[in-house]
């Protein structure tokens, strides 16, 4: 069982891979809309907020690695694929078909799997 300071050093990496998560949600909106111009297509409210959220995710990460193992970053780091189908769906309507459902499993598994093992 992972002590107190690793669980809250993890939930800072968890945070920072969820508003990562609702960045690349705010990129694909602005991506979908059309501009005037160029310049516009970058410097718009949507993708500077997003980049900024970046940068934080950036800042928590690195708080999140002083208080957990290497070895546990990138584990909880692949909790953002649950986040971003679920973005998709809710957000975009994608449809989510077997074989990404089966690929969810899979990630969940190995989650699990090294987390009890940690």
């Amino acid at each position: 069982m992972p002590d107190k300071t690793t669980v809250l050093y993890s939930l800072f990496l968890l945070a920072g891979v969820f508003i990562s998560a609702i960045s690349q949600v705010l990129l694909k909106k602005a991506a979908l809309k059309k501009y005037d111009s160029r310049i516009k297509e970058y410097l718009n409210p949507l993708v500077i907020i997003a980049y900024t959220m970046f940068v934080g995710t950036t800042f928590l990460s690195i708080i999140a690695y002083r208080g957990i193992p290497l070895s546990l970053g990138p584990v909880l780091e692949a909790t953002s694929y649950l986040y971003v189908t679920f973005f998709g769906v809710k957000i975009f309507k994608e449809k989510i078909n077997k074989g990404k459902i089966i690929s969810l499993i899979l990630i969940v598994s190995g989650i699990a799997i090294s987390a009890f093992s940690q």
